[in-house]
């Protein structure tokens, strides 16, 4: 159960938010019938969650400065200045 706020405002629960994929910024419309009243996405229109995935990691990776090449050693634990691993790193045979 969810009260609205003095700013006509609801919280949609976590549970529900998870299952349709309601991430910050997701579009939704309030739809009224016979029944009662209905959230739900707006028809041909907002965004799937597939898509704000994608825009999130996109804005998020606009301030990324490592190239491949330094991820890469970086995660073999290459000495940077060398490019060999370092003592002890790698391959445990």
């Amino acid at each position: 159960m969810s009260k609205i706020t003095s700013k006509g405002q609801v919280t949609i629960p976590k549970a529900i938010r998870d299952a349709f994929g309601f991430l910050p910024g997701t579009e939704v419309e309030f739809v009224s019938d016979d029944e009662g009243v209905h959230v739900r996405r707006p028809p041909g229109g907002g965004r799937r969650r597939g898509e704000e995935v994608v825009r999130h990691l996109r804005e998020s990776g606009k301030n990324f400065t490592m190239t491949t090449d330094e991820i890469m050693r970086l995660t073999r634990g290459e000495d940077w200045g060398t490019g060999h691993l370092e003592e002890g790193d790698g391959d445990p045979r």
